[in-house]
């Protein structure tokens, strides 16, 4: 157990940090899942309605990266890799199509 005033505030410091980045970690995994499902969706199925789905879904999935990797919850370099497998993965289901 931490023996002094400020090791003790470090670690609750420390914690609050840990919760926030957790859920904001959650929160972009959630809309990475849906992201996927909505490509793979739109893969099996081509439309317009389908493609402005995933590309609304893209847009929301980039929009909690950057706010993600503001915040220092992601470093950005982290979060530009995360934004190019996105854009990846539509590319190339909307040119197989």
């Amino acid at each position: 157990m931490a023996n002094s005033k400020s090791a003790l505030k470090r670690i609750a410091i420390a914690e609050r940090n840990r919760l926030r980045n957790k859920s904001y970690k959650s929160a972009l995994r959630t809309l990475i899942k849906k992201y996927f499902q909505a490509v793979e969706e739109y893969g099996a199925n081509p439309n317009p309605d389908k493609l402005k789905e995933a590309e609304q879904c893209l847009s929301a999935a980039y929009s909690k990266i950057d706010k993600a990797v503001k915040r220092r919850v992601l470093h950005r370099n982290n979060g530009a890799r995360k934004k190019a497998r996105l854009a990846k993965v539509l590319k190339q289901v909307a040119t197989a199509s």
